[in-house]
């Protein structure tokens, strides 16, 4: 077999990544983090390309040092085409473009979303990877959906939010309750301490496979207002308590949902991916889930879950076996569904 190279590279919102993958085997993966953020609360993204542009070379050229090759033995490049912020994405796709028609090497387009699925694929010793068909819980910042993945690049969405995402949820609770963002890892931390049947959240009622967390945001805001009113003090008085309740919910939606999945499929190989899927409450109930109802579960590594250039990296591999290369007319897409 002859010896792969893939360069990927991410850039679908505020961290620029890149890895580089050999025969499937990841060798480097690279984040510059954007800290300009916090302080408003959000990504902001016109801050956000503009600070793709300053890391996108230092990354790019770190990824390949620790991978300890030549630009000149990459096979391609992979990056992403969208889902994301228009302007991040274009910094990635024009630098992706230009590497490559500089390299004389074939470009691969990656859809986002697949990738964080296909971090699966990525060959780690202590890691296994689920068989076909196998059904994915992806739950990020911007996404929450179940989907059926028969092979590859065969993939069904089953379910998805009818309105906000579950990481979502997660940040606008934790502005809320006055924590930086992003918020979503906070609340983790102080629900590993609190009891999570303190307060009773609602969970709305959608169809089997659907998500809906506005209404859930909307009542949690309302029940700290009637609590603070009663008691200035109450978030700093009750804050583990609160954030183990609130993590209780969201985690009984999600496990729910695909307790559904499982039921309409009869697939039993789970499998979580994107960035909630870092969520200690969620791990632990979908190992829990292995020993109460026989499924498999798949979990990724804590690098793989956030945005990252190998899951990236190996989408364009899995790609490259496939020859499914882009034109070099590709272009960014900031809408873009799994499927696409």
């Amino acid at each position: 077999m002859q010896d792969i190279y893939i360069l990927g590279i991410e850039s679908s919102c505020d961290d620029t990544s890149a890895s580089v993958i050999f025969n499937g085997k990841k060798l480097s993966n690279i984040t510059a983090n954007q800290e300009v953020h916090a302080k408003y609360g959000g990504v902001v993204p016109e801050l956000a390309s503009r600070a793709h542009q300053q890391n996108i070379v230092p990354v790019v050229q770190q990824a390949i040092e620790q991978a300890h090759i030549k630009k000149e033995q990459l096979s391609a490049i992979a990056f992403t085409r969208g889902p994301g912020l228009m302007g991040s994405l274009l910094v990635g796709t024009s630098f992706a473009k230009s590497l490559a028609l500089g390299l004389n090497i074939p470009l691969i387009d990656v859809n986002h979303m697949q990738a964080h699925i296909l971090a699966h694929f990525i060959e780690e010793e202590d890691c296994e990877i689920p068989p076909f068909p196998f059904i994915c819980l992806t739950i990020s910042g911007g996404h929450t959906q179940i989907v059926k993945v028969s092979n590859h690049f065969d993939m069904e969405i089953l379910g998805e939010t009818m309105d906000d995402a579950v990481g979502e949820a997660y940040d606008k609770s934790a502005k809320i309750l006055g924590l930086p963002y992003p918020g979503g890892p906070l609340v983790d931390k102080y629900a590993q301490l609190g009891n999570p049947k303190a307060f009773l959240f609602t969970k709305p009622k959608v169809g089997d496979l659907e998500f809906s967390f506005s209404g859930l945001k909307t009542q949690f805001l309302y029940f700290i207002q009637k609590k603070e009113k009663e008691n200035p003090n109450f978030i700093e008085e009750n804050l583990n308590d609160i954030c183990a309740s609130l993590q209780y919910t969201i985690v009984e939606i999600l496990i729910g949902k695909l307790k559904n999945a499982v039921k309409q499929t009869n697939i039993k190989h789970i499998a979580i991916a994107g960035g909630v899927s870092a969520n200690s409450e969620i791990r632990k109930r979908l190992q829990l889930a292995e020993k109460h109802w026989g499924w498999t579960t798949y979990i990724p590594k804590f690098e793989y879950t956030t945005d990252n250039a190998a899951m990236i990296a190996i989408t364009g591999y899995l790609k490259y076996l496939d020859k499914q290369y882009a034109d070099v007319s590709v272009t960014a897409k900031a809408r873009l569904k799994v499927t696409e």
